[in-house]
């Protein structure tokens, strides 16, 4: 199937790419709390994000939803924006049993609702990229797995790059948070108010 191929690649590359540092950024903050032993929190927040998204996607890509760029985009950046703050506040909390189930509850909730943003944000491509096929179901698809592949790749660099900086840099996992997470923030502040300034 070399059409399903070829949008299975650009969907990766959408993601994976260096110039994609919004997606990469909002991932980053995302997932850079847990360690090694937490793979599974880590893979129902990255769950959260790809079912938020993949709505959009499909809703866009068929023309049930169309936003313009216009709004999409400082949206994507405002997600970084709050999920690196996010991420850096909750170091900060008690760490009591209730609060802890709280906040992960409201990372779940927050990765799938900003999915939803960051969907709408990839259709515009998408849709770009699509022009006049005869059907969009297949190349939708290829496209959607391709994004999933890219952010697996990119969970797992992030993943790797902190258990690198624990082990080696003897960098506490605190530490590496609040430095990722304040990067991430300070990044979609600068994207934010470069994407509002460009609409004005």
């Amino acid at each position: 199937m070399p059409e399903f191929t070829v949008y299975l690649r650009l969907g990766y590359h959408h993601i994976a790419a260096l110039g994609a540092w919004d997606h990469i950024l909002f991932v980053a903050a995302l997932t850079a709390a847990y360690g090694p032993r937490e793979w599974k929190r880590i893979a129902v927040l990255v769950t959260a994000f790809t079912l938020g998204h993949s709505v959009t996607l499909a809703l866009a890509t068929f023309d049930v939803v169309r936003v313009s760029a216009r709004v999409v985009e400082p949206l994507i950046a405002a997600t970084i924006v709050v999920t690196g703050l996010a991420a850096i506040r909750d170091q900060f909390k008690a760490a009591s049993a209730a609060a802890a189930r709280a906040m992960l509850v409201r990372r779940y909730v927050t990765a799938g609702g900003f999915g939803l943003i960051h969907g709408l944000g990839f259709a515009g491509g998408l849709r770009a990229l699509l022009g006049a096929e005869s059907s969009i179901a297949l190349p939708l698809l290829g496209f959607n797995l391709g994004l999933e592949g890219g952010q697996l790749v990119v969970v797992a660099a992030i993943f790797a790059m902190g258990m690198a900086a624990e082990r080696w840099l003897r960098v506490t996992r605190r530490t590496w948070v609040l430095g990722v997470s304040g990067v991430a923030a300070a990044v979609g502040m600068v994207m934010l108010a470069a994407r509002l300034h460009s609409d004005s």
